[in-house]
């Protein structure tokens, strides 16, 4: 009698049929899904909507949805759940969490309030909910400096936790009284004008665009200064200022000091120009927990709930509607990879 075969393992989905699984419960929930600029590629392709942490921050307070599925880390997915606590918030990797945000907590700001009484708090969004309960406003990169400027200028500020973007809005502000926090993201701290310099030996014709959270933007600056690196070419951006730098400017190629993420992004939106990472080490392990899996599992089960104490969250909501209402910054992109079935 001839052996009875084994039954054949089921076949692992394909990132397309992954996808269209997505977008199917998506529908199902009325779900929408934000992923940021460092997500992977396959996770910003599923997304609706792509951006940095303002235009998606814009995105969930105003969305109809009834579910977020927040593709990003932690404090993102708890800074929408603040602003809309009404709908249901779902971070698919509990685990993502940003070296940066666990550089303060909410009682060293306290304690460092203590020692500057009167003093005007702005935390970069890269913060716990906690500590946003604790400041007067919130900023991202990409309106940093319009939250600065809309603070009168005879008050003291005290700019947490990023040094290297407390330093970048101190410059570009002219404010002398701006006391800044020593935190920094171990990703973009890596960046350093050396690797920078030895990309344009490679790329002598490239633009180079620069995040101001990189430990090279305070960096790149003096040592322009000092004549090492050539000051031609180097801009100082956010990530939504560097997805739009390629339509504005003649530069055919372009280094780009952020986390490598955002390649993917830049590429698709201008497929004709030429991008290189100024370190191909530069990526985020906590922005990439996220895959498509676990987006498919966290609509399914509707895990993992991000939820906010109503009492730390009435008191950060203020600090976020204003970061969300203070600068004309780009919202966050539709994606092009939601498309509809009759395309």
């Amino acid at each position: 009698m001839p052996p009875i075969a084994a039954p054949s393992p089921p076949s692992t989905p394909s990132a397309a049929e992954l996808s269209a699984l997505i977008r199917d419960r998506a529908r199902q929930r009325n779900a929408v899904i934000l992923a940021h600029n460092y997500e992977r590629p396959e996770v910003q392709d599923v997304a609706d909507f792509v951006g940095d942490s303002l235009g998606l921050s814009r995105e969930a307070a105003r969305t109809d949805a009834d579910v977020i599925v927040f593709c990003g880390v932690h404090f993102m997915a708890e800074t929408a759940a603040i602003l809309s606590p009404q709908k249901t918030v779902l971070l698919p990797d509990l685990r993502a969490g940003c070296s940066l945000a666990d550089t303060i907590t909410a009682e060293q700001l306290v304690d460092w309030k203590k020692e500057h009484p009167g003093a005007v708090v702005v935390s970069y969004v890269n913060t716990t909910a906690a500590v946003k309960a604790e400041s007067d406003y919130c900023c991202t990169s990409g309106n940093a400096v319009d939250v600065i400027n809309a603070i009168p200028a005879d008050r003291e500020i005290l700019f947490n936790p990023d040094f290297f973007l407390g330093a970048h809005v101190r410059r570009v502000s002219g404010r002398s009284n701006i006391h800044v926090w020593m935190g920094e993201c171990h990703v973009h701290a890596g960046i350093t004008p050396q690797s920078l310099s030895r990309q344009r030996a490679e790329h002598p014709d490239a633009e180079v665009l620069v995040h101001p959270e990189c430990g090279c933007s305070t960096n790149v600056l003096e040592a322009m200064s000092a004549g090492a690196i050539a000051n031609d070419g180097v801009q100082i951006l956010s990530t939504e200022g560097m997805i739009r730098r390629p339509g504005l400017s003649p530069a055919t190629s372009f280094i780009v000091a952020t986390e490598t993420g955002i390649l993917h992004r830049l590429r698709r939106a201008h497929p004709e120009k030429s991008f290189f990472a100024a370190s191909d080490r530069a990526e985020c392990q906590y922005m990439k927990m996220t895959t498509l899996p676990k987006i498919l599992r966290s609509l399914e089960t509707l895990e993992h709930r991000i939820v906010v104490a109503p009492d730390v969250a009435a008191r950060a909501r203020l600090a976020l509607e204003r970061m969300v209402s203070i600068g004309a910054s780009t919202p966050a992109t539709p994606s092009s990879a939601v498309v509809d079935p009759g395309e």
